[in-house]
C-alpha cells in the first residue's frame, strides 16, 4: 500500500492550486470546480460513498467549508449506474473522478486504468462481509432446484465480471462444475436478470446486494446458495483516478471525511439510514435494513483492512482464468494514504476493528429502532407476541451467520431448539448430521417459539 511519506508533504499538497475535475473546470472565473462522482444507488452496500452520502449532503458541506478557506466554489455532479463497468468506462475517459464498485469490478477498474494510461487507486472501503454473504444465487419460489450442483445444464443469469459472477464461478468449482462448460451463463444487468428469472427464461440468478434480498422479500425468489458458504471476504470500495487524487487532494480528502460522517450516521441511526436510502432508491426499507442494518449482512468501515486487500489478491486468478484481466498489481492499486489522513490518529484502531457478532432483530411498525435478541427463538417469541405490528423479522443463518428474513428462512427443529438457514441445502446437511432434527414451516416455528 502507498502511504503518505510525511505529514508536511501531505499538508503542502492540500495547498496546491486545484484543477478542474471530471474533465474540465466550469467556464467562468476559473475558481469553480466540479467533481463528478459515479455511484450505484441500488447497490446499497456502497451507500456511504453514494446514496446515503448524497442524501445527507455531507460531501457538499465538506467542500463548502473548504471553499471558505481557499476561495473556490465547488459543485458535485452525481452519476448513477447499475453496475461498476460503466463507472470504470467513464473514469478511464476522464469523465468521472471518484467511483464506487465491488471487489471484482475494482480489479477490472485497476486493469483498465493501467491499460489506457489512466491509472486508478483504491482509496477506501464501503461495506464488506468477511464470509462473502453479500452475493447470493437465487431461484424462483416453485423451483425444484435445491442444491448448486443441480445447475448443470441450466441457464444462470449474472453480470459477468461482477462480484456475484465471482461467487458463482467459485461456488460451482466447489460443487465440481465448470462455469464455462457446465452451465449456460447469461450476461445480464441485475434488473434484466431479475425479470428473466421471473419470466422463466433462466433457471437461476446470481447477483449482488440488494437484488437477492429484494426478490426474496417480494416472494419472487428463494435462496439456492449463500455466498457466505465460500468463507471468502467480499467488499465494495471507492476508487479514484490517480491524476485527480494527485492534483486535487483536498477534494478527495473532503470526500473521505464525508464518507466517514455517513458511516457514523449509518451506525448510529441504522433505521433512519435505511429509510433515507429506501426513499432515494425506491427499494423497500426492510430490504435495505437486511443488508445495512445494525446486524446486517454488510459491515461498513472505510478503512483498508489487510484482510480485504488479501481477498482482492485472491480474486485476481479468477478474473485471469475468465480472461477478463491479465496480471493486476493489487499493492500498487491500493493507496491508503488518503483515508489514513482523513481518519487521523484513530485509523489504526478502526482498521483493526472487526464486524460484530450477528444477532436476530425485530423491526416494529413505526419504531425508530429495532429490538435485538441473542437467539432466533427469542426473536420469534417476540414477533409472535407482536404479529400485527412486526414490520420485519431478521435471523442469522445458523452456519454462516448471514442475516435473512425469518419468514423466508428454512427452519429446523433440533430437540427443543430452532435453527434458521438461508438455503435448503445447508439445512438439509444439518438435518443429515443431526439425527432427530427436521425442517418445519415458518408458521410452525413461530407458533412453537
Amino acid at each position: 500500500m502507498k502511504r503518505t511519506t510525511t505529514a508536511g508533504l501531505a499538508a503542502a499538497a492540500l495547498l496546491l492550486p486545484l484543477t478542474g475535475c471530471g474533465g474540465d473546470a466550469e467556464a467562468g472565473s476559473g475558481r469553480t470546480v466540479t467533481v463528478t462522482v459515479g455511484y450505484q444507488s441500488k447497490t446499497i452496500n456502497t451507500v456511504t460513498a453514494g446514496t446515503l452520502l448524497r442524501s445527507l449532503g455531507a460531501f457538499e458541506r465538506e467542500l463548502a467549508a473548504r471553499g471558505k478557506k481557499d476561495g473556490f466554489t465547488y459543485k458535485v455532479k452525481w452519476e448513477d449506474y447499475a453496475t461498476g463497468a460503466p463507472i470504470t468506462a467513464q473514469m478511464t475517459a476522464g469523465k468521472i473522478d471518484i467511483g464506487s464498485m465491488g471487489d471484482f469490478p475494482l480489479l477490472l477498474n485497476a486493469a483498465r486504468g493501467k491499460q489506457l494510461g489512466r491509472p486508478t487507486r483504491l482509496v477506501s472501503v464501503t461495506g464488506y462481509n468477511l464470509r462473502g454473504g453479500l452475493n447470493t444465487v437465487i431461484t424462483t419460489p416453485d423451483s425444484k432446484l435445491t442444491d448448486l450442483g443441480e445447475l448443470r445444464g441450466k441457464k444462470v443469469s449474472t453480470s459477468i465480471g461482477s462480484a456475484a459472477d465471482g461467487t458463482l464461478v467459485r461456488a460451482l468449482q466447489r460443487a465440481g462444475l465448470d462455469a464455462a462448460k457446465d452451465i449456460h451463463k447469461v450476461n445480464q444487468q441485475p434488473a434484466v436478470g431479475a425479470s428473466a428469472l421471473g419470466a422463466g427464461s433462466v433457471d437461476a440468478l446470481s447477483q449482488f446486494v440488494a437484488w437477492p434480498g429484494l426478490l426474496a422479500f417480494q416472494g419472487k425468489a428463494k435462496a439456492l446458495y449463500d455466498g457466505a458458504e465460500l468463507n471468502l471476504a467480499t467488499f465494495h470500495g471507492v476508487t479514484a483516478r490517480e491524476d485527480f487524487a494527485e492534483k486535487n487532494p483536498a477534494v478527495l480528502d473532503a470526500f473521505l471525511r464525508a464518507q466517514i460522517t455517513a458511516t457514523a450516521y449509518l451506525r448510529e441511526h441504522p433505521v433512519q439510514a435505511a429509510e433515507k436510502v429506501a426513499s432515494a432508491t425506491g427499494l423497500p426499507a426492510e430490504v435495505v435494513y437486511l443488508y445495512n442494518g445494525a446486524h446486517g449482512i454488510a459491515t461498513f468501515d472505510p478503512t483498508l483492512k489487510p484482510g480485504l486487500v488479501d481477498a482482492l489478491k485472491q480474486d485476481v486468478p479468477v478474473l485471469k482464468a475468465a480472461k477478463l484481466v491479465g496480471d493486476v498489481d493489487v499493492d500498487a492499486f491500493v493507496d491508503d494514504q488518503y483515508i489514513r489522513k482523513a481518519y487521523g490518529a484513530d485509523y489504526g484502531r478502526q482498521s483493526a476493528a472487526t464486524a460484530p457478532a450477528p444477532r436476530s432483530e425485530v423491526w416494529l411498525k413505526g419504531a425508530e429502532k429495532t429490538e435485538a435478541f441473542d437467539s432466533p427463538a427469542l426473536a420469534l417469541r417476540f414477533a409472535a407476541a407482536h404479529r400485527d405490528t412486526a414490520r420485519a423479522v431478521y435471523v442469522p443463518d445458523a452456519t454462516t451467520g448471514t442475516l435473512w428474513f425469518a419468514d423466508r428462512a428454512v427452519w429446523v427443529r433440533d430437540g427443543g431448539g430452532l435453527k434458521p438457514f438461508v438455503t435448503p441445502s445447508v439445512a438439509a446437511r444439518y438435518v443429515t448430521a443431526h439425527p432427530g432434527a427436521r425442517t418445519v414451516p415458518y408458521a410452525t416455528a413461530l407458533a412453537g417459539s
